[in-house]
């Protein structure tokens, strides 16, 4: 009961569902990325990503002192089903801001 508390709970925000729907849509994003392209400081984006993160939503992967995010897979049917319904959110995502080319963060 308590994940599933933790999930509601983590939905009831329209900055992580925007998270979401842009990891979503852009696939494996390192943190100075999604930073950058959603115009937010780094600790309350953090705070975010960690909700999401114990919701069940999202994997971590470090990548040398980078942090890389995306949804995780598999997910379960509830997970999966709210991610379907963002999906028909009608949600203005800004657009992708990449810091290099070679996706490596230069923050």
């Amino acid at each position: 009961m308590d994940i599933f508390l933790k999930t509601v709970s983590a939905l009831n925000d329209e900055t992580r569902v925007l998270i979401l729907r842009f990891l979503d849509t852009h696939g494996d994003l390192c943190v100075c990325d999604l930073q950058t392209s959603l115009d937010m400081i780094q600790s309350r984006l953090s705070r975010h990503l960690k909700i999401l993160k114990e919701a069940g939503f999202l994997r971590v992967e470090r990548r040398g002192t980078w942090a890389y995010y995306s949804i995780r897979s598999p997910l379960d049917r509830f997970r999966t089903e709210a991610l379907e319904e963002i999906r028909h959110l009608d949600i203005t995502l800004p657009p992708l801001k990449k810091l290099s080319q070679t996706g490596e963060c230069t923050l």
